[in-house]
């Protein structure tokens, strides 16, 4: 789950990360307004939407895609400039490396209090899965992509790892600190404000804080000027606070139904179509799809406690995607059980009309059962027993055309 900018620099507040004041408006009016409010000559117009890149951006008008301006973040001087740029930037498509082309509907901005800066940094939390730790990345190469600082200039890079079991390690964060130059009162408020974010980052569940640009300001006080926060959906059983946060338009409006149904759905560019229950087995059968030589067209994690009526919304979520040629079903039985799937297949394969390959690769609890269900159907269906013959059956069937 990702937030906005400006809930992320709620919490960094509630936690103690220091930010410059803001207000988050939804219209011109109340952009007018916030300028008043801040009393501050200068101020930030930062549209807010879920992708990195704001700033690079370019607007568009969403109905004639007419370019509207570049940079979805303006720096304005006058409450004239902050008319100007809210009407530049609400209502209209952002579209920057994150978005695609398609971009995104800026439908909230961020009014911020200037800030005089010394120096750029760049500052992340990230969980390092193969170390099972947390990872605190850190460089003085702030305000630019990551990927560029890391590609051009790797020495500018450094790192620090937590495990969680044991804390964050004091000597490691002033160590850090010192990697990033920071001396007397700045290098104080870094320790200070890296501790405060690695107790966020647990407290909160969080699976990425990221801060571009982390700034110095001219009086030497470390500050958050950007914020970008993503939460572990797996907990949010432990934070019902979490749903007041969630913006539902920066959604698909097809993974808002498949969530509602306890399906994990994420559209793709490929053809072949998967329906799978676990998140490890999605995963490897995409790579497999990818190794006979086709692509997926999404990943789709039915879970354990799927039923007929998810399996349906399941089929018909795959089948609204116009690029999908083909479907592989891969199930593992456990909790759930292949011949109550095998059944729902046929159901809904007749109540949705199914006019494309499907091939299916039971295994598990009643992985027999399931597979004979289907194989004495009229159902134009074919079995696999393994993955790869699954997938390799699937390729082959939407490269014939059949």
């Amino acid at each position: 789950m990702n937030i906005h900018e400006y809930q992320a620099k709620a919490i960094f507040n509630d936690s103690g990360v220091k930010v410059v004041k803001g207000i988050h408006c939804t219209s011109v009016d109340e952009a007018l307004n916030a300028y008043d409010e801040l009393n501050s000559d200068v101020v930030a117009v930062k549209s807010q939407i879920h992708a990195g890149g704001r700033g690079k951006g370019v607007l568009y008008d969403p109905k004639t895609n007419d370019l509207i301006m570049e940079g979805g973040v303006k720096i304005a001087f006058s409450k004239e400039e902050v008319g100007l740029y809210a009407s530049s930037i609400i209502g209209k498509k952002l579209v920057t490396k994150q978005t695609g082309k398609e971009g995104k509907i800026v439908n909230n901005l961020y009014i911020e209090s200037g800030c005089n800066i010394s120096h750029e940094y760049y500052l992340a939390l990230l969980i390092d899965r193969e170390a099972k730790s947390v990872l605190i990345m850190g460089s003085t190469e702030g305000g630019v992509d990551i990927e560029e600082v890391a590609e051009k200039t790797p020495e500018a890079i450094h790192k620090i790892w937590a495990d969680p079991l044991k804390g964050l390690e004091s000597e490691d964060v002033v160590m850090f600190a010192d990697s990033l130059g920071l001396k007397g009162k700045s290098k104080d408020e870094l320790v200070e404000m890296v501790n405060a974010l690695y107790a966020m980052f647990l407290e909160r569940d969080c699976s990425m804080i990221e801060i571009n640009p982390l700034v110095k300001s001219e009086s030497g006080e470390i500050i958050a000027l950007d914020g970008k926060v993503s939460f572990d959906d797996n907990a949010d059983f432990r934070h019902p606070w979490r749903n007041n946060l969630r913006d539902l338009t920066e959604e698909e409006e097809v993974e808002i139904r498949a969530n509602n149904y306890g399906l994990s759905y994420v559209k793709l560019d490929g053809n072949i179509g998967c329906l799978v229950n676990g998140a490890g087995l999605a995963m490897a059968s995409m790579d497999v799809i990818k190794l006979y030589g086709s692509e997926p067209a999404n990943f789709l994690d039915i879970g354990g406690g799927a039923t007929r009526e998810s399996i349906t919304a399941a089929f018909e979520i795959i089948l609204e995607d116009e690029n999908v040629e083909g479907i592989l079903v891969n199930i593992f039985g456990g909790i759930i059980q292949c011949d109550m799937v095998a059944n729902s297949v046929i159901e809904a394969s007749k109540e949705i009309g199914l006019d494309v390959p499907l091939v299916v690769r039971f295994s598990g609890t009643n992985h027999i059962e399931g597979t004979e269900i289907l194989n004495k159907s009229d159902l134009n269906v074919y079995t696999a027993t393994t993955l790869a013959e699954g997938a390799e059956k699937i390729v082959n069937l939407t490269r014939r055309g059949n």
